[in-house]
């Protein structure tokens, strides 16, 4: 089993992988969720390290000086993408998050741990890419921290939807932005490997599931 196939079963595992009956926050109506919000143990935790690390291994093995995580989500996903890249490929990769409203004492600013430099390279690391407005949020804040080269958006799950457009999200950043953005799965993926097969004595996409996630894909899939 590949590490994309283990990271599918995971997620269904955690209970962040769910199918049903969704909205999601642009107000789609969707048949598959994903909310790496239910990662809450330390077992969880490490694993979902290691995942991020071999995507950040696979895609961008050289040429990083820091992994983001934009708040609040990105936050704990960068700090054990960091501790696995150390532990299992031995990267001791600097890390940085922002808080929502910048400090006005102490040291004060926008920016904790890692302070980016001018000619850093930054590899973005985010849960899920829908509309993209938290990497677009990324790119505006980093303004004023300093003058950085985005190596990549490392995302969990691609949804493969449009953006404010026709094309993908992740086209559409890479296009605008000069970003690539690289998925541990895609949802393809995730339809391919779980069609008709049994994770712990349930499917959990069946030909009927499958169906819907097909005609959600048809009416809001970019190009």
């Amino acid at each position: 089993m590949t590490y994309q196939e283990e990271f599918i079963t995971f997620m269904v595992r955690s209970g962040v992988l769910t199918f049903g009956d969704f909205t999601t926050k642009s107000g789609r109506k969707t048949p598959y969720f994903i909310n790496t919000g239910n990662y809450k143990t330390g077992e969880q935790c490490a694993k979902l390290g290691d995942y991020y690390a071999a995507c950040i291994q696979q895609n961008i093995p050289e040429g990083v000086d820091c992994l983001f995580g934009p708040a609040y989500k990105g936050i704990p996903l960068t700090v054990t993408a960091a501790a696995s890249l150390y532990r299992n490929y031995g990267r001791d990769l600097p890390y940085c998050f922002n808080r929502k409203e910048a400090k006005d004492h102490g040291e004060g600013g926008s920016m904790v741990g890692y302070k980016p430099q001018n000619g850093d390279r930054v590899v973005i690391v985010e849960d899920v890419v829908t509309a993209g407005t938290a990497v677009r949020e990324t790119i505006e804040l980093f303004k004023s921290v300093a003058d950085v080269t985005f190596a990549g958006l490392i995302v969990s799950v691609d949804r493969m939807e449009r953006g404010t457009g026709e094309k993908t999200t992740i086209n559409e950043l890479r296009e605008s932005h000069g970003i690539n953005v690289y998925p541990i799965v895609t949802v393809r993926e995730i339809m391919d490997f779980l069609h008709n097969r049994e994770i712990d004595g349930k499917v959990y996409i069946d030909d009927a599931m499958l169906a819907r996630m097909e005609d959600y894909l048809a009416q809001y899939g970019g190009k």
